[in-house]
């Protein structure tokens, strides 16, 4: 019998559109006339005097020519029966109420005829045809979504829930809800309890499940066997979701969740898309709205460039710039692959958004200061964000010499090309590992940030390596923004984490002790723009990152939330090691913002603005020289110690150990 229904299931399901439409509009023919029926056997208490083909023939014929236009007319037939829901029924509702309001007319008109109607009988009527249309959309979708009479414990077509991971949701809402509903007709997770901590909904039943609060999630996981929990709460700030976390840490479960608000709101996401619980959400750290004046001041109906606009935070800073309405966003990329896959993604989001700017990808290198200027000066660019840069520490240790003309030289050309493109604006993105850098690529960042610094106390500075000696003029106001980690960004821990717990472990650290400051690309990409609409000229900007975290305890965290635990000394029977590595070259414990104690705040809460030493231009070119020269010699020792000479606070731990430099030390 289940077989035969299931057969009829998959067939009706498969059928086309137009024939479903009209097997529905057949049943609620049936089904109005039986209400009618229904409707005068309740008032007269026998069917006898009943005649639908004689006397009451005509109302018999009038009331379907009634009531299946306003049925098309308010939707009845476009919604689909697997996801028939509220707003339905409100549909359902509407359009019998309606017909049976213009039943009774026709009825009030038509008492002169030979057969009196009871006037009574179209409020039977009435309710009569809510129960039967409703109820039998209710009892379809149920049949087609393969559930049958949910209760505490549902039961499924074939037992087909029996072998599917036990799922609880946390949250009892309208998000928690639609989550039920997609996970009961995927069929992917079997959910078996919802947790809220509502008073006025705990222990009762929603969509067939029982409610327990967050004080008996121990009790739930033993009746029920649950071994996940979703959380539904894309609403919720980031501070109590942290709460949430914190409090699940010690259950053998494995915690995920469903998409934020803002990603549900965009459509890019939709409820059932379940994923690995964010990162931010541990940080507990809610980020600030931005101020609309700051974040439109340098964009606006202005011509934008954003250099590494494929990398992680460039692509951020071009999302977040778009929803500011540029009259042209320029994309420019070294990166075939990164510069296409960002195009497609803005291309299409312009498209279904209907935004009214033109966007234009280029492929360029900030090594050639030619392509750039000719970009600046064709496009008339009003704004560069310069995010193009080598950021993985270990990576740029090993390639000293990329790592300077790439950072370095790369951001001297750009700031040159804007200064001769007469670009208005200019916004560095720096780094925190800029101070006091015991690395490459901290060191390197911090010239760039000494580059610009130098050139915006210049109104009219002979530019490098300018044979003929000529002054430019520098309408160009520079201004730099420095923060630390941001999650998810290309080289980020968490990634790992992830990709080593999925695989068993061991998660890897490189030491007990390292701490680092975590934002969102999001938040780090809005202050960013926001910073940069502060600046006078010469600034350097820090965003506030809050606390740092410790990498060792939140490496614990991910493991505990994906239901795991750590294998210690303690407790030697654990699922998943972690692993201390020791420091990889030119890695520091902690990282600071700030190199000086002198900082001021500024318009905007989450970002200050700090006073760094800086050399005059002419002094600054003197250095970048020898430091070039050093680099085409390939002369690692004398980088290092121009290095130690320029950047404040530089301090180098160990060996070097550039790939070319070591290859000559180990040679006879």
């Amino acid at each position: 019998m289940l077989r035969l229904a299931e057969k009829l299931r998959t067939r009706l399901v498969s059928l086309p559109r137009r024939q479903k439409r009209l097997i529905q509009v057949a049943m609620d023919v049936v089904l109005v006339w039986s209400a009618l029926w229904l409707a005068f056997v309740v008032r007269l208490g026998e069917s006898k005097s009943i005649e639908p083909l004689g006397g009451h023939a005509w109302l018999f014929v009038l009331a379907p020519v009634i009531a299946i236009p306003l049925f098309i007319r308010f939707g009845m037939y476009r919604a689909v029966m697997r996801y028939f829901g509220n707003d339905a029924l409100l549909a359902i509702g509407k359009a019998v109420t309606l017909s049976a309001l213009l039943l009774a007319l026709a009825v009030y008109w038509h008492q002169g005829a030979p057969m009196l109607i009871p006037r009574s009988m179209v409020f039977n009527y009435w309710w009569l045809s809510l129960v039967l249309l409703g109820g039998l959309r209710l009892m379809m979708r149920q049949y087609f979504m393969g559930d049958w009479f949910s209760a505490d414990k549902p039961t499924s077509l074939q037992g087909r829930e029996s072998g599917l991971p036990k799922v609880a949701i946390y949250g009892a809402g309208a998000a928690g809800n639609q989550l039920v509903a997609a996970l009961r007709l995927g069929r992917a997770m079997r959910p078996v309890a919802f947790i809220d901590d509502d008073s006025g909904i705990t222990n009762r039943t929603i969509a067939g499940l029982r409610v327990y609060t967050s004080k008996h999630i121990q009790q739930m996981i033993d009746e029920t066997g649950a071994d996940e929990i979703l959380l539904a709460m894309p609403s919720a700030s980031r501070g109590r979701r942290r709460q949430i976390l914190e409090d699940l840490e010690k259950f053998p479960l494995h915690v995920r969740s469903i998409p934020g608000f803002m990603d549900l709101a965009s459509g890019r996401v939709k409820v059932e898309d379940v994923q690995e619980v964010d990162i931010a959400d541990l940080l507990g750290r809610d980020s600030v709205p931005p101020q609309q004046v700051l974040f439109e001041r340098c964009i606006r109906n202005q011509v934008v460039m954003v250099t590494g606009s494929g990398g992680s935070i460039g692509a951020e800073l071009c999302r977040q710039i778009l929803l500011n309405q540029p009259a042209t966003l320029l994309l420019f990329e070294h990166s075939e692959f990164n510069l296409y896959s960002i195009h497609s993604e803005l291309e299409a989001r312009i498209t279904r958004e209907s935004l009214p700017l033109r966007l234009v990808p280029i492929l360029g290198s900030i090594r050639n200061p030619d392509r750039l200027l000719d970009v600046m000066q064709a496009w008339k660019v009003d704004t560069v964000y310069h995010a193009a840069a080598y950021k993985h520490v270990p990576m740029v240790e090993h390639n000293i010499a990329e790592g300077v003309l790439n950072n370095l030289v790369g951001t001297l050309n750009t700031a040159q090309a804007a200064i001769r493109a007469g670009v208005s604006n200019f916004v560095l993105i720096s780094t925190d590992k800029a101070v006091r850098p015991t690395n490459v690529m901290g060191s390197t960042k911090r010239l760039a940030e000494m580059v610009l610094q130098a050139l915006s106390r210049e109104s009219a500075p002979v530019l490098f390596e300018d044979d003929k000696a000529l002054r430019q003029l520098n309408k160009t106001r520079f201004t730099m923004v420095r923060f630390g980690n941001v999650l998810g960004s290309s080289g980020s821990v968490i990634p790992l984490f992830h990709e080593q717990i999925r695989k068993g472990g061991p998660v890897t650290v490189t030491h007990p002790n390292i701490t680092r400051y975590f934002m969102t690309i999001p938040e780090a990409a809005q202050l960013v723009i926001q910073a940069g609409a502060m600046g006078k000229g010469g600034d350097v900007f820090v965003l506030d990152m809050g606390e740092p975290v410790k990498i060792a305890e939140l490496a614990e965290k991910m493991i505990h939330l994906s239901g795991l635990s750590v294998r210690s000394a303690k407790n030697p029977h654990g699922d998943i090691a972690i692993e201390f590595t020791g420091l990889r070259p030119g890695e520091k414990l902690y990282e600071e913002l700030l190199i000086g104690d002198n900082v001021s705040p500024t318009e905007h809460p989450m970002i200050m603005r700090a006073n760094e030493e800086h050399l005059p231009w002419e002094q600054f070119k003197v250095r970048l020289n020898e430091l070039l020269a050093a680099v085409e010699r390939d002369d690692y020792d004398r980088v290092r110690q121009l290095l130690r000479e320029t950047v404040s606070g530089y301090k180098p731990e160990g060996e070097i150990v550039d790939w070319i430099h070591v290859k000559r030390r180990l040679e006879p």
